[in-house]
């Protein structure tokens, strides 16, 4: 481990206004306005305390502070959801994240699968060790989330019923759908199970093969959901789909709801 460089007192007067005026990740930018200096002196002087250890760069342009009794300030790490709030802003945390979030799966996932109205080049995205796994999806469909504080950052998670639709439109983010179905399952069993707004949300989002998913998955696992069953059949696509679109397109093809059926729900089940 490697503790920080000595630091003359100027900077270590700007190092504490930093720390009193900034709440997770900043751009030089930010911290311009913050010291009151133009933007050249501030990238030479954030890039200097970085190389000390009294600050960590998250990536090009965008830095945390350190905690002060920190032992070794180059490992040290900022809260994902909190990196995910800035860099992919407008975004909310979605999929296997929010399922975590919430209590349904005792999975525990590496990555963090986040929802973005930011243009994105890559599914993927790797900053201080942590992989993000992004969705792209316009800000007037970023509804059905909910504000909880990680610190003193406010960050977006989708609420439960909207998880439940983004793992039924994009099962990935469920990490595959079998697991999804495990998940939602879960979602059913518990107290934050709400039939109607499920299905609002499903018809807001506009994605109608939620509802061939939604309503293959309730009435193959058994669960007692009569009408979500009768509001899939009518709202489902007439295109055919895949069960899991992730993985190779065969199977048996259930009419009753449009899918192909590649995958079992089950590991041990020989037929649905």
């Amino acid at each position: 481990m490697t503790n920080r460089s000595g630091i003359e007192e100027k900077n270590r007067n700007l190092l504490e206004i930093l720390h009193r005026n900034t709440n997770g990740p900043f751009t030089p930018t930010m911290a311009a306005s913050i010291l009151s200096l133009d933007l050249r002196a501030t990238r030479r002087l954030l890039a200097y305390l970085a190389s000390r250890g009294w600050l960590a760069r998250i990536r090009h342009g965008l830095y945390i502070t350190v905690p002060l009794g920190a032992t070794a300030p180059s490992q040290w790490r900022e809260d994902p959801w909190i990196i995910a709030g800035s860099i992919f802003t407008p975004c909310y945390i979605g999929g296997w994240s929010a399922c975590e979030h919430w209590g349904f799966t005792e999975q525990i996932f590496r990555d963090v699968a986040v929802v973005t109205a930011s243009p994105i080049r890559e599914r993927t995205a790797t900053i201080q060790g942590t992989v993000f796994r992004l969705r792209f999806l316009q800000e007037a469909k970023h509804f059905g989330t909910r504000p909880i504080w990680r610190g003193q950052n406010k960050i977006q998670v989708s609420d439960p019923s909207r998880t439940m639709v983004d793992i039924l439109g994009a099962p990935w983010m469920g990490g595959g759908i079998r697991h999804s179905a495990e998940m939602i399952k879960a979602y059913f069993d518990s107290e934050h199970r709400d039939d109607e707004r499920l299905l609002d949300y499903a018809e807001k989002l506009g994605n109608r093969s939620v509802f061939k998913r939604l309503g293959f998955i309730v009435e193959t696992l058994n669960f007692s959901a009569p009408e979500i069953i009768d509001r899939c059949l009518i709202l489902k696509s007439s295109g055919l789909t895949s069960l899991d679109p992730s993985v190779p397109r065969k199977g048996r093809i259930v009419k009753r709801w449009n899918l192909r059926v590649n995958i079992d729900l089950k590991p041990s089940q020989e037929g649905l």
